[in-house]
């Protein structure tokens, strides 16, 4: 494998992904003194940055990815996004996919009661805290901080505070390919749906909105890069307009 000048690489903090066309992570040797964690898991771009940051840290291994479907439609909450989908990304990145099933239009006690349910089960085989790619919502930090105590766990947060437009740059650099699956229409107009997250995306953002999206502008789907060994594959199906105002294009698997 070539080198990669460090020098040529836009840096975000210590954050540093090899930028070589083809190129698939090597990850270290699992010790035994690393620390079991969970990853909540919404198969998008944030999700595949934080994990990306974990398999990095030798304190940590991920022994899971935790991600809600809900029940009857069996799609990412929110993301709009298949299981056949997450599952097949999941087998490419050779993690295990922990699914916590959610109701449609569940409370947030439901909510709460069913994803404790899951952690509980990984906590008492040995997991000792849950991971998330939240990146500045303060409120948000606090919820799951929050709920996670109610365990006894702490919260990680490997992305926290960074600088989103050089978070999303750096995505797009390292070689990692993401599809919008869904755009908040309040914010940005619905032909951003289906396009992919490369630096045509990032320039025709408008500058008002965060460019990762943190606020629920949009929301993605990772299928290639650099933590794969395989291309997930699909195709664009048909497009949908729900509550008047979340734009979400569908991904068929292939095959």
């Amino acid at each position: 494998m070539r080198a990669v000048c460090a020098a040529h690489i836009p840096k975000t903090n210590n954050f540093l992904i090899e930028a070589v066309p083809g190129f698939r992570y090597t990850r270290p040797v699992v010790q035994d003194t690393q620390q079991s964690i969970l990853l909540c898991w919404s198969g998008g771009k944030d999700s595949a940055l934080a994990l990306h940051e974990l398999l990095q840290d030798r304190e940590y291994r991920v022994a899971a990815l935790l991600t809600t479907v809900t029940e009857g439609y069996e799609r990412v909450s929110m993301h709009g996004v298949r299981r056949a989908l997450l599952e097949r990304q999941a087998a490419a990145l050779e993690l295990r996919l922990e699914r916590v099933s959610i109701p449609p239009e569940a409370s947030n006690q439901v909510y709460d009661d069913r994803w404790l349910e899951a952690v509980e089960r990984f906590r008492a085989s040995g997991v000792a805290a849950v991971a998330f790619g939240d990146i500045f919502l303060a409120d948000v930090r606090r919820y799951r901080e929050e709920t996670l105590a109610r365990l006894g766990m702490p919260a990680l947060f490997p992305l926290w505070g960074r600088d989103t437009r050089a978070l999303l740059e750096r995505f797009i650099w390292a070689g990692f390919k993401a599809i919008i699956t869904c755009v908040d229409t309040q914010v940005l107009g619905r032909e951003f749906a289906g396009r992919q997250i490369d630096r045509q995306f990032l320039a025709r953002l408008p500058a008002a909105l965060d460019p990762c999206g943190e606020n629920g502008e949009y929301h993605s789907f990772v299928y290639d890069g650099p933590l794969f060994r395989r291309r997930v594959g699909f195709r664009v199906g048909q497009a949908v307009l729900r509550e008047e105002r979340f734009h979400y294009v569908d991904l068929l698997p292939d095959g």
